[in-house]
């Protein structure tokens, strides 16, 4: 697979990466080796960036991933922390970060982890200097080997791109979610920032298996958060009404190329983006996996392909969410 610098970290990582947020909850039940032959799949088909977070599945998916971690070297896991607190400024100290990071490090069975990413903090937080010197002091004391935030607005990671030490920004990037082309990405690759791009498949959308009687389980965001009401409903289908991505969906569908999947295209379409480190599908199954991972060997989109998803975009998805995040 295509390896790319994850900015600021200095590792090299596969470009195709694995999203594990669906392995600890919010996405259905998904039972422990069916979880770990995700996690197996991957890695044989050429994974070398795991990302997960200390509170998916209240640090089941840490400790999946830390199980994998024993017997598998050359991977580069990235944690994220302070969503399992009330999401106010002021818990965002250097304290509860050593505790934050205290519990990741026992779930993943590491002294060190790779990369530790602010999980989408309060606003202010990123405008906050003792933040980031508490999280330079982690790096110092050998905690974690780098840093970096994960943003729900363009605005939040352009202030932390202008951050000197943080490594990476992870953000909401696909084909229903255009706006980090706009000033992110450009300001993140003249800062050596890496980007991480998140819900490439805006929550199973650009899949392309959805349809208008596509139901989903009660324990699933995609039933209980379609109106933000757990967390940021952007998180849940990018923010997109499910109707128009459907309709978006299949104005894209006579785009792709022969023998392409519609998660194939979508993916392809953002690793042709300038600037991208590395795309983070998840997967419920060894299938999926090997689909996500396939995408790295498309040949890139296109002018055409390119200038299609962006005229589906501007017709029908920027009037809903472009000004939003």
């Amino acid at each position: 697979m295509e390896t790319r610098r994850l900015g600021r970290t200095g590792r090299d990582v596969g470009v195709v990466g694995l999203g594990a947020w669906q392995l600890g909850a919010d996405w259905g039940a998904v039972d422990e080796s069916d979880a770990l032959g995700v996690l197996h799949a991957a890695i044989e088909g050429g994974v070398t960036f795991i990302d997960t977070a200390d509170v998916y599945g209240d640090g089941r998916s840490e400790r999946l991933v830390g199980q994998v971690l024993k017997t598998h070297d050359g991977l580069t896991v990235a944690t994220k922390m302070g969503r399992r607190v009330e999401q106010v400024p002021e818990n965002y100290n250097l304290d509860n970060f050593r505790a934050w990071n205290d519990r990741s490090r026992q779930n993943l069975g590491v002294d060190t982890i790779d990369l530790v990413q602010l999980h989408c903090p309060p606003t202010p937080v990123y405008s906050n200097d003792e933040v980031f010197d508490a999280l330079d002091s982690m790096v110092e004391e050998g905690r974690i080997a780098a840093y970096g935030v994960s943003v729900e607005t363009s605005a939040e990671a352009l202030t932390a791109i202008a951050r000197p030490n943080v490594a990476s920004v992870q953000i909401i990037l696909n084909a229903f979610r255009l706006k980090p082309l706009d000033e992110v990405l450009p300001a993140a690759q003249a800062a050596g920032v890496g980007i991480i791009a998140r819900v490439p498949l805006a929550s199973g959308l650009l899949s392309g298996k959805y349809d208008e009687h596509t139901t989903f389980s009660a324990d699933d965001h995609r039933t209980y958060n379609r109106h933000g009401e757990a967390f940021d409903v952007g998180e849940t289908f990018s923010g997109v009404d499910f109707a128009t991505g459907l309709a978006a969906v299949r104005r894209l569908m006579p785009w792709l190329p022969a023998g392409t999947t519609m998660a194939q295209f979508a993916l392809r379409w953002i690793l042709d983006q300038p600037g991208v480190s590395v795309v983070i599908p998840g997967a419920r199954n060894p299938e999926q996996v090997a689909g996500n991972v396939s995408a790295a060997a498309i040949p890139p989109l296109t002018d055409d392909q390119l200038a299609a998803v962006r005229d589906a975009y501007d017709e029908l998805i920027r009037p809903q969410i472009h000004d939003r995040w």
